[in-house]
């Protein structure tokens, strides 16, 4: 989903004050343990946990309530080819952090507890761990030591970088495909 950051937030996934929620959402807040905030003093709204969540926790399952070939703004890549808006919709405000508590697991479609989350934790989940090539790249300012600065997608960050996180398997096998050749140019 090509969401956003918090802590001096960048660019938010959730549409502006105003906008309908994502297709496919009847309603944002449908499921007890979350909620989905009003917009902050940035106009950001994000998914929060009423819940505690021990790593490896299934928070979410999920679903395709739209399917694109192409990015934009509000998908999630599954694969190559295949970016989808999420059902349920609250899982729209899943906002991108640079040290992220949850990760889209595309296999298991679920949004999986990377550490341990409290109640009132923001869900957060590292964008390149899915998106190739961003439709709405941002400034990250998610505060975090870890911060990156600048979110485009994987194809945007090194290798290195990307070792640190669990990657979708399409991200992986298209970084793989770029791999440095033996004469060691990237």
């Amino acid at each position: 989903m090509t969401v956003s950051s918090r802590a001096d937030l960048a660019a938010t996934p959730a549409p502006p004050p105003g906008d309908p929620a994502p297709q496919g959402s009847a309603s944002i807040a449908q499921d007890p343990r979350f909620e989905v905030t009003a917009p902050d003093r940035f106009g950001q709204r994000c998914l929060r946990s009423l819940a505690a969540f021990a790593a490896g926790d299934v928070l979410q399952p999920f679903g395709a309530a739209v399917v694109h070939d192409r990015p934009n703004r509000m998908t999630l890549q599954l694969s190559q080819h295949q970016h989808i808006e999420l059902e349920p919709g609250f899982l729209a405000f899943t906002n991108h952090g640079c040290d992220p508590n949850a990760h889209f697991d595309v296999e298991l479609r679920a949004l999986v507890a990377l550490r341990r989350i409290a109640p009132g934790d923001e869900i957060t989940f590292f964008y390149p761990s899915t998106e190739w090539t961003m439709a709405s790249p941002f400034e990250c300012r998610c505060g975090s030591a870890r911060c990156l600065r600048r979110i485009a997608g994987a194809s945007e960050l090194p290798p290195g970088v990307l070792a640190e996180y669990r990657l979708a398997p399409h991200v992986a096998r298209q970084l793989a495909q770029r791999a440095p050749s033996s004469s060691g140019a990237f």
